[in-house]
């Protein structure tokens, strides 16, 4: 009878060592899910940081000034915009974010009437080290400064053309111009890169600028990669559904032609159509990455 309830001890025992080794597994299995949900998250939020960008969106500011409504990193990631601010931008259940935009006369730079050469936006400014200021900019004449935008545009009306990606000169008291160095337009579903090259006169302005036309996306998502290593530019693009994989290519060295402006990434939807107070453009974004170094 000893033996048997030894060996029956001995069963019970393993039995219970076995269940618990089972219950550990799945535990285990548990916060395997719980770390795999945790990158998800850590992925999802690598693609906006938000504390390097302010959003403007073509609704009066209501201080008087006519300008274009500014929105900050804190309201985005809290979504606490208005109901009128959602009109112009908002999240998708797949993590993107739609930039919706007509022209409203409410412009960056104050209000405008049709056709008065002004143009209506909501686009991502870029805080270089997220300081909220925009003196946080960073300078060509060294380094390598890039912004990887995946973008669809989902329709364009007017003339076809918004502004997808740019990089943009800041305003300076010693220096002529405060050029739009490079836009990057969705061109009735072409991509073409409009660039600032040395103006005859010493003045940075679109007066001198030159464009290239890289391919055709139309509709699909692609991948716009704006570079600049020690004041060279180069640009590549990326386009699964039209199989596009355009690979980095130099396009204009601004350091040795005496550009010396500091400088920000912009990204989104900055339709070039004033004619009107009903044509509009919409644009997605599923990504915008920025690296100095």
């Amino acid at each position: 009878m000893f033996q048997i309830k030894n060996g029956y001890y001995f069963i019970l025992l393993f039995l219970i060592l076995s269940n618990c080794t089972s219950s550990s597994s799945k535990e285990g299995e548990i916060i395997e899910d719980d770390e795999i949900e945790d990158i998800d998250d850590v992925v999802e939020v690598s693609n906006f940081v938000w504390k390097n960008w302010y959003l403007s969106v073509p609704i009066d500011r209501a201080d008087g000034s006519k300008k274009a409504t500014s929105i900050y990193s804190d309201d985005i990631l809290a979504d606490n915009l208005t109901s009128e601010e959602k009109k112009y931008f908002y999240k998708n259940d797949d993590g993107s974010y739609t930039f919706y935009t007509q022209f409203t006369g409410f412009t960056t730079s104050g209000g405008a009437d049709l056709d008065a050469g002004k143009y209506c936006r909501t686009e991502l400014r870029e805080y270089w080290k997220g300081v909220n200021d925009t003196d946080d900019n960073w300078y060509m004449d060294s380094g390598t400064h890039e912004m990887e935008s995946t973008l669809q545009v989902n329709f364009c009306e007017g003339n076809g053309q918004t502004y997808v990606a740019q990089i943009h000169g800041k305003a300076s008291t010693t220096l002529s111009g405060s050029p739009a160095t490079v836009k990057v337009q969705w061109k009735n579903g072409d991509i073409v890169i409009e660039y600032y090259v040395k103006p005859d006169n010493g003045v940075w302005t679109s007066n001198y600028d030159e464009k290239i036309t890289i391919a055709k996306v139309d509709n699909e998502k692609f991948t716009i990669k704006l570079r600049v290593v020690n004041g060279v530019l180069q640009y590549a693009l990326i386009c699964e559904s039209k199989s596009i994989n355009q690979e980095y290519t130099d396009l204009y060295d601004y350091n040795s032609n005496g550009y010396n402006f500091d400088n920000y990434f912009k990204t989104g939807n900055y339709f070039k159509w004033n004619e009107d107070y009903t044509e509009a453009a919409e644009v997605v974004l599923y990504s915008v990455i920025t690296n100095h170094y």
